[in-house]
């Protein structure tokens, strides 16, 4: 494996060009194209790598140039002026200060452990991964135990990083202890939620974190065979993700007899057709089974009863890319980030209005005031702060009384939100809390399976009831209906799109209540948002 290495230090430079979807395009391609151009041009290709790299967060900014040593990030890189940094900075050691991303609250708060090579491989080449440090965890385990494999993560504290937050290291040891065989591991790479984009930045930008993880838990439990489930709107994760496998097999990381060990275990893909609630763990079972993506009650649970009703153990891709370092380094060491009931890191879409939206990796129990704040610049324009949406679609609304609350996950769900899958949208003084509610209620109606009634029944409900009051015809009875109603959803549906979906109905109406009364006595929205035709809507 040693000989396969190609390390970085045999270059003075390196330029890290990012050619994610969020930057191709902008014309990311372009760019690396001239950069590559432009070393040869001025003959200082033996001395200055130019690579191809997933993003680094900076999703506002591409496409963004990240150059080493030093750590220099250029934003908004067009191809005219890529010779210029070439000159100035490779040639004669100049940065182009410019051009230079300067907004470093935005990193200065951050803590990236899954985020850690994103934006400084290759994704395509295994080689970086491995000069990175990668698949040294799955080295260090096979010379180990599989119980004492799982007791580092117990150890470690790491929660599941899908939204749930169950105990990771407990959820291995149920899997492992079930005498059925085969068993499966399923990695969930769905991310449903919209404005969410954490599990895709990272397939594309750092895809063999995800196999080691999954690698290191099939030992742990005894599984010898994976699939990485993963929505089919992700072409470019998806090749991404096809090459690496494809490599790691060529260097005997997956398959028989994995470097010259009797561990086995072999790895697919399985495409999802962009449902919401294919991202709930027993949908997700039915999708790989090539079933309808419906969620199914339980027990009996995945890890007794999974993939045809085998022993099977499902986690979030962002919960796999931690395995290797917590492996590596230990559980105790892990454990130092976070709190104590919420150990280790988050990464979190950034959205909506705020000034440096992006990726970002945040150690547990930041405030949201730091986060919005700090990491996010706050809110562009002069506008004044109104609230930020916590968890997506079925998350909560929180005002500005709330930001400095911890964020892990039992302090957010005592004020009625979730962590989900880790999007955070911040809203402005011009943004409708009632309209905002309205908005993620259709959204789960038009997701909902429609398998049990509390869900398929009671969301059509409040989205007429929303109907009314946006309208000009609510009554003050709809406020208790919407209480109720969002009661019967959230106490009666099967999965956990039902059971979290009337969460921003909750909220907005135990903070902001004022906006539904202003709506339905007043007939007013101040946010202009409401009382008007949806043709009128889709002009503005």
């Amino acid at each position: 494996m040693a000989q396969e290495l190609e390390f970085q230090n045999a270059y003075k430079y390196r330029i890290n060009v990012c050619c994610s979807s969020g930057c191709v395009p902008f014309g990311a391609l372009k760019v690396l194209k001239a950069f590559e151009d432009a070393v040869k041009e001025f003959g200082v290709e033996k001395e200055c790598k130019v690579a191809r790299t997933g993003c680094i967060g900076t999703c506002s900014v591409g496409p963004a140039v990240l150059v080493e040593p030093g750590d220099y990030l250029y934003q908004s890189v067009t191809p005219e002026r890529v010779r210029e940094i070439v000159r100035d900075h490779i040639v004669l050691g100049l940065p182009v200060k410019d051009m230079l991303y300067e907004r470093n609250a935005y990193f200065k708060k951050q803590h990236r452990l899954v985020l850690r090579n994103a934006g400084k491989i290759d994704p395509s080449r295994i080689q970086d991964y491995i000069n990175m440090g990668g698949y040294g965890g799955l080295l260090k385990c096979l010379t180990d135990t599989p119980q004492a494999v799982i007791n580092e993560l117990i150890a470690s504290g790491l929660r599941g990083r899908g939204g749930a937050g169950f105990p990771t290291g407990q959820k291995w040891s149920l899997v492992a202890r079930a005498q059925n065989s085969p068993k499966y591991i399923v990695a969930n790479l769905d991310e449903g939620d919209p404005g969410v984009f954490a599990n895709r930045t990272l397939a594309e930008a750092d895809p063999h974190a995800i196999i080691e993880g999954m690698l290191i838990a099939a030992y742990a439990i005894g599984a010898e065979k994976g699939y990485i489930y993963i929505r089919s709107e992700y072409p470019l994760a998806i090749q991404t993700l096809q090459k690496a496998i494809a490599q790691a097999k060529a260097m005997t990381l997956l398959g028989e007899s994995i470097l010259e060990t009797p561990f086995k275990f072999d790895l697919e893909l399985r495409f999802g057709a962009g449902a919401f609630v294919a991202g709930e763990e027993t949908a997700i079972l039915a999708s790989v089974e090539g079933k309808r993506a419906m969620p199914r009650p339980r027990p009996p649970y995945p890890a007794n009863s999974g993939l045809w009703q085998k022993p099977t153990l499902i986690q979030n891709v962002e919960t796999l890319a931690n395995i290797p370092l917590i492996i590596q380094n230990g559980g105790a060491w892990f454990a130092k980030t976070g709190t104590p009931k919420c150990t280790g890191t988050k990464c979190f879409s950034l959205t909506g209005k705020v000034n440096n939206p992006g990726l970002i990796e945040v150690p547990m129990g930041i405030t949201l005031r730091e986060v919005v704040f700090d990491v996010g610049g706050g809110v562009p324009d002069g506008k004044k702060f109104k609230a930020v949406l916590v968890g997506g679609p079925s998350g909560g609304c929180l005002p500005d009384t709330l930001l400095d609350i911890p964020i892990d996950y039992d302090s957010l769900v005592k004020v009625g939100a979730i962590m989900g899958s880790g999007g955070i949208v911040v809203l402005d003084e011009d943004s409708c809390m009632v309209d905002t509610a309205r908005f993620f209620t259709e959204f789960c109606v038009d997701e909902s399976c429609g398998k049990c009634t509390p869900c398929r029944a009671g969301l059509a409900r409040l989205k007429d009831v929303f109907g009314k009051i946006t309208n000009g015809a609510g009554e003050m009875s709809d406020i208790t209906t919407l209480e109720k109603s969002s009661s019967f959803i959230r106490d009666g549906s099967l999965c956990g799109l039902g059971q979290t979906a009337p969460n921003p109905v909750i909220t907005t109406l135990r903070y902001f209540k004022d906006e539904y009364i202003q709506h339905i006595v007043e007939k007013r929205c101040d946010a202009g948002k409401c009382f008007k035709s949806r043709g009128e809507e889709e002009i503005e």
